[in-house]
């Protein structure tokens, strides 16, 4: 017999986990499968931290993260596990970035001081700066694989069900529901939902149906890496740098993992890959130029310390994400590595997008 529930969630991710406790703890009854083992370094959701990054010029991004801080801060209470660290974010290298970023923050409220480069090395002396240099005390980091046991955690004790190594084979919509194939280490089941949920990263295109309209997704190979710090002595913020590609290839941002060391990576430059046929492993000239970038701009790290951390991207061509529904099915995906930060209120807007079929997620994110 094919067993029923309401609401089915398909990629136990960050996404999924948090779109499972958001389900749960509004009283519904919810499954969610992950064909990976728990803790996996499969997709974009491992490792101990991200960066909270407020530093975001436009309305559905800030309302997005407001929404997210406010859950961040009720999955801590309710675990009892502390998930934000807020030791501050500065952002330099395009002047223009920084005047439009500290106008939408301070318009909101938000705590943001615009620094000279001097006065910035001044405060983090491990760091180089050009420009102006934006500080948000209020930002930071998310400590990423805590984020992920609070979620699964705190879903479970309101009732939701999480199967780890459960493989979706196919979802099926039909006018009565959605009809799921899984495969449990070669025994196959099915399972009739109301509504699915699929927040399955890069395996988000292979998994729908065919007829279902997602804008391109590309899924990239992307290799931060974490560097030992000089002296125990200096302060760490976490930083972006943002960067024209004739210097560097793209952007940088990173942060301070304890235990680890400080993480650097560019943004967005890894190769194309097939998500189930990786190498785990750093693109040389990459690595390289990032080693070149820490010797150059991080004075307080050993550029030879390097360890890298290999992770993917699932991008839209506009590093947008798509969080919307057409029929019985809900989507998320295409978070372009910018979206761990928001992933409690990802959560609260897909499983709103479950349970009513009229509402809206904001108008970037929508599908055409």
């Amino acid at each position: 017999m094919t067993a029923h529930v309401p609401y089915l969630v398909v990629g136990a991710g960050a996404m999924g986990l948090a779109t499972t406790w958001q389900l749960a703890r509004r009283g519904h009854s919810v499954l969610a499968l992950e064909r990976f083992p728990r803790g996996h370094a499969n997709g974009a959701s491992h490792g101990a931290t991200r960066n909270f990054n407020n530093a975001y010029g436009t309305d559905h991004y800030l309302d997005l993260l407001a929404l997210a801080r406010t859950e961040w801060d009720e999955l801590s209470r309710t675990t009892g596990e502390p998930l934000l660290r807020l030791h501050g974010l500065v952002t330099h290298g395009d002047d223009d970035t920084v005047t439009r970023v500290h106008a939408a923050l301070t318009a909101r409220g938000e705590r943001a001081e615009v620094l000279a480069a001097s006065e910035a090395a001044r405060r983090w002396t491990g760091m180089r700066f050009e420009g102006d240099v934006l500080f948000s005390p209020d930002a930071g980091v998310v400590r990423a694989a805590a984020a992920l046991e609070s979620f699964e955690r705190s879903a479970r004790d309101q009732g939701a069900e999480v199967r780890f190594g459960h493989r979706v084979l196919e979802i099926e919509e039909r006018s009565d529901g959605v009809l799921v194939t899984v495969d449990a280490d070669g025994v196959r089941y099915e399972v009739a939902a109301d509504t699915v949920v699929v927040t399955a990263g890069a395996w988000s295109r292979g998994i729908l149906p065919p007829s279902f309209a997602l804008p391109r997704l590309t899924v990239t190979e992307e290799s931060p890496a974490h560097f030992a710090a000089i002296s125990p002595h200096d302060a760490w913020p976490s930083f972006n740098h943002l960067l024209p590609r004739d210097r560097f290839p793209g952007h940088v941002y990173g942060m301070p993992t304890p235990g680890e060391g400080i993480k650097v990576g560019f943004h967005l430059v890894g190769p194309v890959v097939d998500p189930d046929a990786r190498t785990f492993r750093p693109v040389p000239s990459l690595a390289s130029r990032l080693r070149d970038y820490v010797e150059e701009w991080m004075p307080g790290l050993a550029p030879e310390s390097a360890v890298a951390i290999s992770c993917t991207y699932t991008s839209t061509d506009s590093e947008d994400f798509v969080l919307d529904r057409r029929g019985r099915l809900v989507v998320g995906a295409g978070f372009s590595g910018h979206g761990f930060k928001f992933t409690p209120a990802v959560g609260s807007v897909l499983a709103d997008l479950a349970t009513d079929p009229d509402a809206r997620a904001a108008e970037p994110f929508r599908l055409v």
